[in-house]
């Protein structure tokens, strides 16, 4: 058998023994010190024990507001970037991987040569002056990973690669939230401005009232003035609502990636409430956030790396072959006599580097508990954001209820006032008074109505999506 067969026979063995050992601390989960179950509750009439897809916000039953999402989720410059990151950090991990495998070339090469025949050194009789070689060799070099440094490497690529996916999802998720809430402040401007316009009509009526009963003598020029100032009021206030609702508008354009978005006008009061989650619901919903799992996989990652900081510690040990031919002719190249083969085991350990690799294993560790640290918080924030979501969601169906009795009451209120007026039993003022009051009720009601559906598509992305059936205990 061939010496360089022999040598090769040996890298199974090298290899298998290789395998067995892995530097640095194994990855375990940590233990969440959180409740079993969210402090607080919706206690809302339409929660519902059921399942919840990652497409929660078609439970709003809008399809102006699925296209806007679907667009974002396919155009928005964020969502790209993160895509892009997945890409990188897949060929990372390719790269890292690759390490564990043997580097395989080919090398060729030809020259031609003519020595002195008249130099200092004597030229051999018969020895040609013209010299041509020819030069073929198939090398393989081989980094045995005795202390688990490589694998150690990808799986810290591993981690990172999931990382970025979980990344995009955050996006996903925090993209699909804004631009939910965006469009449900655009619906809510568009209720305001419609209330402002049916006011502005019945301003415009009683202005006209009071100009015919000033010229009746009925009243002074002073009912004229005030009925002014407050249509002038209302009119500014129109213009403020439709600079806010442009401006939405614009900003729904940006994150739907359509620069030419218009939309129609539309009515908050028509989107459904949707399902929200009964009481009983489990701390352990949380680990679907996205962010909480990029997080996790960034710790893992972290913990890897303490592995690859130590392994740098130890000597590193490669192999090394090349077989092939070289000769004087060409012809002569495939002959068994050029033949020409060569094997080796490298070996370098650190002797002296004043601290250096090991001040890397101190950073490691560092930003392993770095890692951990914001993965604790991670944790900590997620559970907070649950309950507070939960919160408004309750406070937000108890307040609308009171502003639609406050609503109802002012109207009514504004009714009489406007009776009395034109039975001559009140002055202006009061008519005044309760139209001011009746606008800033009903205006405070459709902001509620924003507000309570707003809180949901928090309650939403706080739960990292949903919640599924079969995880949530029902209430006691």
């Amino acid at each position: 058998m061939m010496p360089s067969l022999k040598f090769l026979n040996l890298v199974p063995a090298v290899i298998l023994l290789a395998s067995c050992a892995m530097m640095g601390p194994n990855y375990e989960r940590p233990a969440a010190e959180l409740p079993a179950q969210f402090s607080e509750s919706a206690l809302t009439a339409n929660a519902a024990n059921v399942p919840i897809s990652n497409t929660w916000w078609e439970l709003y039953n809008d399809p102006v507001l699925n296209d806007l999402v679907t667009k974002a989720l396919r155009n928005n410059t964020d969502i790209k970037l993160a895509v892009a990151r997945i890409e990188e950090a897949d060929a990372f991990l390719r790269e890292v991987g690759s390490a564990l495998l043997p580097t395989v070339e080919l090398d060729s090469s030809a020259s031609r040569s003519r020595a002195s025949t008249i130099g200092p050194v004597p030229f051999p009789p018969g020895t040609k002056a013209l010299r041509e070689t020819y030069n073929i060799q198939l090398g393989t070099s081989f980094e045995i990973d005795f202390w688990g440094k490589l694998r150690r490497a990808k799986e810290a690529a591993r981690a990172q690669a999931l990382s970025t996916r979980y990344a995009r999802d955050t996006v996903n998720l925090s993209l699909a939230g804004l631009v939910s809430s965006n469009y449900l402040l655009l619906r809510s401007l568009d209720g305001q401005i419609t209330l402002s316009r049916s006011t502005l009509v019945s301003r415009e009526e009683s202005l006209a009232l009071t100009k015919r009963r000033a010229k009746g003598g009925i009243v002074s020029d002073m009912d004229i003035q005030q009925a002014e100032v407050s249509r002038a009021n209302l009119l500014a206030q129109i213009a403020d609502l439709t600079q806010q609702r442009a401006l939405t508008e614009h900003q729904l354009a940006v994150l739907s990636g359509d620069l030419n978005l218009k939309l129609a006008e539309g009515d908050i009061k028509q989107i459904p409430l949707p399902p929200v989650p009964p009481a009983g619901l489990p701390s352990t919903l949380l680990e679907a956030r996205p962010d909480i799992r990029q997080a996790e996989q960034d710790m893992i990652a972290a913990n890897a790396k303490i592995g690859v900081a130590k392994a740098a510690l130890f000597p590193t040990i490669s192999l090394t072959a090349s077989f092939g031919a070289e000769s004087g002719e060409l012809g002569d190249i495939l002959k068994s006599a050029a033949r020409i083969w060569s094997g080796g085991v490298g070996l370098n350990l650190p002797i002296f580097d004043a601290g250096r690799l090991s001040s890397r294993v101190d950073q490691a560790s560092a930003q392993q508990k770095q890692a951990l640290a914001s993965y604790e918080a991670s944790i900590q924030t997620a559970f907070r954001e649950v309950n507070d979501a939960l919160v408004k969601v309750r406070q937000g169906r108890e307040k609308e209820a009171a502003l639609q009795i406050a609503q109802e009451a002012a109207g009514k209120s504004l009714q009489i006032a406007e009776n009395r007026y034109k039975a001559g039993y009140s002055a202006y003022l009061d008519v005044l008074d309760a139209q001011r009051t009746y606008n800033e009720a009903a205006l405070a009601y459709i902001q509620s109505r924003q507000a309570r559906l707003a809180a949901t598509v928090e309650l939403f992305k706080a739960l990292g999506g949903g919640w599924a059936d079969q995880q949530v205990q029902p209430a006691g």
